[in-house]
């Protein structure tokens, strides 16, 4: 029964991210509003690779900080790769630079996932009380994760329930990750911080040399910098209070 409920909790997570998405089956906005909607992305991430940091850190900070640092590393690398492929890049109805900062977002969300489906894991192993409260904290906090993605994916064409599938589809190694993170809890701990400090550091690249710098091509500075800001600090203190 524990396993069974390890992976059901954690799945409720991964599809929790696809409401994200909601607000955007009521309206679509057009590509004018590509620059606030990057900037709100963004302020979405910084708060959450904020958080991602400090959860880390109570586990590991030298860990953690090895960890950012191999994440900055592999998706610049990354960013290259696909920089060099130009307009082969697809991703359904986008193609060149959009499908490149489509994948490189959903790629990003996907890596962290696999650290929060750990901390599912290591939670049930603690008490399966305090697994069920992570697994709820992990699922409202993924909320605006999908809303992050789909922020990103709908202004440049992609339909909200595509969004929402892809919102869906970057959670879904945290059910994959609880159960063996559950069944191997000792192993698993020494690795989250390493986890979760590459996904952070994974998530500060993008917004810096990419999400940012588009932002301001289309947006005033001054509306960026208000919009990073306040959705930064409302994603922080989300994550600090669920934490």
């Amino acid at each position: 029964m524990g396993t069974f409920t390890v992976f059901v909790v954690a799945l409720g997570t991964a599809l929790a991210t696809g409401l994200g998405a909601l607000p955007f089956f009521f309206g679509q906005p057009d590509r004018n509003w590509l620059g606030v909607a990057n900037s709100l992305a963004s302020g979405f991430m910084l708060g959450a690779a904020a958080g991602l940091w400090y959860e880390g850190a109570r586990y590991g900070f030298v860990r953690t900080a090895a960890g950012a640092v191999a994440g900055v590393i592999f998706i610049g690398v990354s960013q290259r790769i696909m920089d060099g492929r130009g307009r082969e890049l697809h991703l359904g109805s986008l193609q060149g630079a959009d499908a490149r900062r489509a994948l490189m977002l959903v790629g990003v969300m996907t890596l962290h996932s696999f650290a929060e489906g750990v901390g599912v894991g290591v939670a049930f192993g603690v008490e399966e009380t305090f697994g069920v409260l992570i697994g709820v904290a992990i699922a409202v906090h993924n909320i605006p994760e999908g809303l992050a993605i789909s922020l990103v994916l709908v202004p440049r064409g992609t339909s909200p329930r595509t969004a929402a599938a892809w919102s869906i589809f970057s959670s879904l190694p945290q059910p994959l990750m609880a159960v063996p993170a559950f069944l191997f809890i000792e192993t698993f701990t020494k690795f989250l911080p390493v986890g979760l400090g590459f996904a952070a550091g994974a998530m500060l690249w993008l917004v810096v040399a990419d999400l940012l710098p588009e932002a301001l091509q289309t947006a005033r500075p001054r509306t960026v910098a208000c919009t990073v800001a306040g959705s930064a600090l409302a994603m922080l203190l989300f994550v600090l209070i669920l934490l």
